[in-house]
């Protein structure tokens, strides 16, 4: 499993989005600029997810991903994947299944499923973990390499019921068969709780904990060692705003910090 940094390819908007004003090229050049920047910064992995593309679907039958917009992400994660490091798919809101196929396409290394067991009330409404048909498609498309990452506690939502923690975990890592579990803050680039990661920590035993959202150079030191990775998007742009480009010295940055602090790796 992946160790170390793992950025963040936001795409822009898409046409058809309702923040438009992009088109499909000019967003997947920004994707390649991005995705270059975290490759010559040093990043371990680059996960790449439809964030321009807001108010997001919740990824049901019901209510699916756009076509153009799985069509985009799989155009990126393919230009990912040609700078020979490991890529990630999380398409937003919580379309698993497109998830694998884009990765299982051009060989992603895994996919983020916000909510993979559960049920959560987010911004898009109810959201129910669907680890049944995840992992039967995953199977079924011959993507068993394909690792799944859930989150527990995902940011901008809130748990239907109040299940402890650790019982999340173990739903997501035994019940779930998710391949580890990522901990977040209560929104993009806000910090992870070090209480909730540690929590998270001791529930998860050696099955990998990534850091979702929020961590910077000064906060690594404390949060790292309770982590095998981390997710970072909003840090890594210039000037930490999340509509700027990235910027490869702040992701030497960040990749220098975390390999500094990150929990040693688990013997096999």
């Amino acid at each position: 499993m992946i160790r170390g940094l793992i950025g963040v390819v936001h795409l822009a908007p898409l046409p058809g989005d309702p923040a438009r004003g992009a088109s499909f090229q000019a967003t997947l050049d920004a994707a390649a600029r991005d995705a270059d920047a975290l490759a010559e910064g040093g990043a371990a992995a680059i996960v790449v997810e439809n964030f321009g593309s807001a108010p997001f679907p919740k990824g049901t039958a019901e209510q699916p991903t756009p076509p153009h917009q799985i069509a985009a992400l799989t155009l990126a994660a393919a230009r990912c994947a040609e700078l020979g490091v490991p890529v990630g798919v999380n398409v937003l809101r919580n379309d698993a299944r497109a998830a694998l196929g884009v990765a299982a396409a051009v060989g992603a290394a895994f996919v983020r499923v916000n909510v993979h067991v559960g049920a959560y009330v987010t911004d898009q409404g109810l959201i129910e973990g669907r680890a049944f048909e995840t992992l039967r498609y995953r199977a079924a498309i011959g993507a068993d390499d394909v690792a799944i990452v859930a989150d527990v506690r995902v940011k901008h939502a809130a748990p239907l019921a109040a299940v402890p923690v650790p019982t999340e975990v173990e739903d997501a890592l035994k019940r779930g068969k998710a391949d580890g579990v990522i901990v977040t803050g209560a929104g993009t680039g806000k910090g992870v709780d070090a209480a909730l990661l540690a929590e998270v920590r001791g529930a998860a035993g050696d099955a990998p904990v990534w850091i979702g959202s929020g961590l910077t150079p000064d906060t690594a030191p404390r949060l790292a060692p309770l982590a095998d990775a981390a997710i970072v998007g909003t840090w890594l742009k210039r000037g930490g705003d999340v509509k700027n480009p990235v910027d490869a010295d702040r992701v030497r940055q960040m990749a220098e910090a975390l390999a500094a602090h990150l929990r040693p790796a688990p013997a096999l």
